[in-house]
């Protein structure tokens, strides 16, 4: 199954850094890479340890109404360098039509060189379904009940 997203490239943008792509068949994410401005594209981004920093994909997208599209880390980034995403997963709205950034953090222990045309996040297509929230007197009984954080054990 597949849904249509409209990408739209902003000024400055290079066109020849791929689109959102499924790496392989039955990939659930679509690989989003670093597009920087032309004033930035030889220098990237140096991410130092603790420090966070939106990059830009130099596009704009247009998702239709009933899907959201979720922004996540690339398991490789975060297992080898400890990079992150701060707000993960980060979700872009089907009437946001704004610029699409990745906003990564440094969780390791060494600097981390944001280079143009990396790729640094996944999209993720996703249905959304709406909660109709409504105030009643009382909820039902659970075998959990309000046990939180940790309630259930470890093994």
């Amino acid at each position: 199954m597949s849904v249509a997203i409209k990408i739209q490239w902003l000024e400055g943008a290079d066109p020849e850094i791929k689109l959102p792509s499924y790496e392989t068949e039955h990939a659930a994410g679509g690989d989003v890479r670093a597009n920087f401005p032309p004033e930035m594209r030889d220098q990237g981004v140096v991410l130092e340890p603790g420090a966070r920093a939106l990059i830009p994909t130099g596009f704009a997208m247009e998702i239709p109404p009933g899907y959201e599209v979720q922004v996540r880390p690339r398991s490789g980034l975060a297992l080898k360098h400890g990079i992150s995403m701060v707000n993960t997963p980060g979700t872009i709205d089907a009437d946001y039509r704004g610029p699409v950034g990745i906003l990564l953090i440094n969780h390791g222990q060494a600097s981390f060189h944001v280079t143009h045309g990396e790729r640094i996040g996944q999209m993720i297509v996703a249905p959304v379904v709406q909660g109709d929230y409504t105030v009643v007197e009382s909820l039902t009984d659970t075998v959990r009940g309000a046990g939180g954080f940790g309630s259930t054990g470890r093994k």
